[in-house]
């Protein structure tokens, strides 16, 4: 068992969330069960995953958990581009955002490939 607050990626993704609660309480009230929900718990899914497949047994549990974090940093990368689309996130913001989602992408990544290959040793 893993402890998912020693992740870096897991840090960075946590910081992502707090942001996006941040930035998307400047959103229109009407869509507060809308973009504004929706946002939210891709962001917030993505730790929530790596915190779950810590606590999983094999490296191929963990491993399945941090694709799922991948797929809630693309639908999260989705609801960024509607948000600016839709006038919600101004061009700094999305451009900082964006930019701090692709590096947990990239970092998610990364540690899939750590898995897998430790996986694959045993």
């Amino acid at each position: 068992m893993r402890n998912y607050r020693d992740l870096k990626v897991w840090a960075k993704a946590h910081l992502l969330t707090l942001e996006m609660y941040r930035l998307s309480r400047t959103f229109p009230r009407e869509e507060m069960f809308g973009i504004t929900s929706q946002s939210r718990r891709s962001a917030s899914s993505i730790g929530a995953n790596l915190a779950e497949g810590c606590g999983r047994r094999t490296n191929r549990e963990f491993g399945r958990f941090v694709r799922i974090a991948m797929g809630s940093a693309s639908e999260l990368d989705y609801h960024l581009v509607l948000s600016r689309d839709l006038g919600f996130l101004n061009r700094d913001d999305y451009q900082r955002v964006t930019r701090d989602l692709t590096e947990v992408r990239k970092m998610l990544s990364s540690l899939l490939n750590k898995i897998e290959i430790e996986a694959a040793e045993k």
